[in-house]
């Protein structure tokens, strides 16, 4: 069956993972000998998790997708920590089309072809080759300037107590043109013609805005500003000193290390669950909320079938409410957990993070 609305797939969506990899370390408890399924999006949460000794197989519905994991991946084979850096774009480089050229080959036919078309691309730096990214920078170079300058950006990001953060967004932040401009830039619109698919809106009701608003204010006082990626790279187009764990040291050398324990496949979630299984957890981002109901059921139940005992099926809920289909309630258990590592999430556009256990 199909599992996401009809979209364009020749393209990349999305050059980063917007979701935060630490939640699903602690969901999964990723450790050798562990298999695990994950959406593959950039590919970024994937290697994260191989970082503690997990098989991860990277599945997506988008060519593009894979293109982008795989060429990560192959960049981390060969390059250190600062070559690649450099090759995707966090730091600067001229001579990344020319490390391309260095490990092109390594990638699989359909991911060379993908890539030896976006010279521009690769020379620009891969993170911020998505649509979504794009996006970002829309709002980066036209919005955000109409509201705040540099310096009160700066300010923003700079380390702070919590009673400091909410000074700060109630007395600095929070004023008439962020909240107005905010709610026009991330309608439902505008997301759908310059950010997401219009589809993926498919099965949302209400306002699109309002939620994404009160996460954000959650986000910027709550969690701290100074230490969260996704913050930096919206409001900076880069990622800085914060960098994604995946980037982080500890993680890259555990990462080169199990290289090898990271796969792709292209295709629905369910089809290559299918294939592979039994698997013993499940990163399936925010699918769930692209599907009718009746959708739902059928992956979610296929995806059981696919399941050890004891596995973990982790997804997010960003604005349609899906949980376990009830047919299977006897089957799961949801576990306090999601709550209690949601309030911890430092990609702030979700609404929740859900934990769902295959009983024994």
């Amino acid at each position: 069956m199909q599992t996401t609305p009809t979209a364009d797939f020749s393209f990349i969506r999305y050059a980063n993972c917007w979701e935060d990899p630490e939640l699903l370390v602690k969901a999964l408890l990723p450790s050798q000998g562990k298999r695990i399924l994950s959406i593959c999006s950039a590919g970024d949460n994937a290697l994260r998790l191989i970082a503690e000794g997990a098989t991860v197989v990277a599945v997506d519905l988008n060519p593009a997708q894979i293109a982008l994991g795989e060429l990560r991946r192959e960049a981390i084979r060969t390059f250190d920590r600062e070559q690649f850096c450099g090759f995707i774009g966090i730091t600067n480089r001229d001579d990344r089309w020319e490390l391309y050229q260095s490990i092109r080959l390594t990638l699989s036919a359909s991911s060379r072809e993908f890539w030896d078309s976006k010279q521009v691309d690769l020379e620009q730096g891969i993170i911020h080759a998505g649509k979504f990214e794009r996006y970002f920078s829309l709002f980066r170079h036209r919005i955000l300037p109409l509201i705040h300058s540099r310096s009160t950006v700066q300010k923003l990001l700079t380390a702070k107590s919590r009673e400091e953060r909410i000074s700060f967004y109630d007395t600095v932040w929070n004023n008439r043109r962020w909240r107005l401009l905010f709610r026009i830039f991330f309608s439902r619109r505008l997301m759908g013609m310059l950010g997401r698919d219009p589809s993926f809106f498919d099965q949302v009701e209400g306002d699109v805005a309002k939620p994404i608003f009160a996460r954000t204010a959650y986000a910027l006082t709550e969690l701290d500003t100074a230490k969260n990626p996704y913050l930096h790279y919206i409001l900076t187009g880069n990622f800085g000193e914060s960098l994604p764990p995946y980037l982080e040291q500890k993680n890259y050398d555990k990462i080169r290390s199990s290289i090898d324990f990271l796969t792709f496949e292209h295709g629905t979630v369910e089809s290559v669950a299918a294939k592979s299984a039994p698997f013993d957890g499940f990163n399936l981002s925010d699918i769930f909320e692209y599907l009718t109901p009746d959708q739902c059921e059928s992956v979610y139940g296929l995806l059981l079938e696919c399941s050890n005992p004891g596995a973990r099926l982790v997804y997010w809920n960003m604005l349609a409410p899906r949980s376990c289909p009830e047919p299977f309630g006897h089957r799961i258990k949801t576990l306090p957990l999601g709550d209690e590592l949601f309030f911890a999430d430092r990609a702030f556009f979700y609404s929740k993070f859900i934990v769902d256990e295959v009983k024994s």
